[in-house]
């Protein structure tokens, strides 16, 4: 008996993924598109917030990136890491003043960002970097808010509720729920998989989480049975289209030895 139902599984899962395949007619229900252009198709609209994956210039979603700076939406509000430099990453944004808000840690290698931000052009919130990490990974987890110590005492925890736990005080933060997330991962399956290399990992697995769609860009595609499960970053529930691009990966800081 244990034989035959071990078996009728089997053939259930089979099915499944027969019906899964058949509906996105070889494209996982649609989730692959052409191109970042195709992907973003219906998606953006003046005064929303994206979620944007990336470390410096490590780990960026350039062609989504390039995508949004082409189609011209306005009045932005970006959650990430930094607003990369003045011609490359989410400093492109910034040379039509598409963006009028940025959530992120540190913006100090953008000199467009630093004159925008001195004009009243262009709002910045600060997060420490967990916090900002945290605060991706919550709403991607249905969590409202989080009791955090990091930014007790300092501008950081104006406006905020206060609270203490055993003798400790701790500052209320909200979780971002965005209307777009864009991050880039080194692989990905049709289903939407994803799988980070090294530091490109960074903020991307938070990113994709939070959005209420995400698109990933990968520099490789590849079927499903390819990626090992234990090896998954990001699942595929998670990401809603996917594309392959085409990456510059540019280095930020660049240091050589004297010849």
């Amino acid at each position: 008996m244990l034989y035959i139902a071990e078996q009728q599984i089997s053939r259930l899962n089979q099915q499944i993924f027969i019906f899964q395949d058949e509906a996105g007619q070889g494209n996982n229900m649609g989730k692959v598109y052409n191109t970042a252009k195709d992907a973003l198709e219906g998606l953006l609209f003046d005064n929303m917030m994206i979620a944007a994956g990336g470390f410096g210039l490590c780990g960026i979603p350039e062609n989504l990136i390039t995508a949004i700076k082409e189609k011209g939406t306005k009045g932005l509000t970006i959650a990430s890491n930094n607003a990369g430099v003045d011609d490359f990453g989410l400093g492109l944004l910034l040379q039509d003043k598409q963006v009028k808000k940025m959530i992120s840690s540190y913006v100090g290698e953008n000199d467009l960002f630093m004159q925008q931000y001195l004009y009243g052009d262009l709002e910045i919130e600060f997060n420490p970097q967990g916090t900002l990490a945290e605060r991706m990974r919550a709403g991607g987890a249905g969590i409202p808010g989080f009791y955090t110590k990091t930014g007790v005492g300092t501008d950081i925890a104006k406006g905020k509720e206060h609270k203490e736990f055993d003798g400790e005080t701790y500052i209320l933060e909200r979780g971002i729920v965005a209307d777009l997330a864009i991050v880039k991962a080194w692989k990905g399956d049709r289903f939407g998989n994803l799988v980070y290399r090294k530091t490109a990992r960074n903020f991307n697995p938070m990113a994709a989480m939070c959005g209420k769609v995400t698109i990933a860009e990968v520099e490789e595609i590849v079927e499903p049975h390819e990626l090992d499960p234990d090896l998954i970053h990001t699942p595929g529930v998670f990401v809603q289209r996917l594309i392959k691009g085409t990456h510059e990966k540019r280095i930020e800081q660049r240091t050589i030895r004297a010849a």
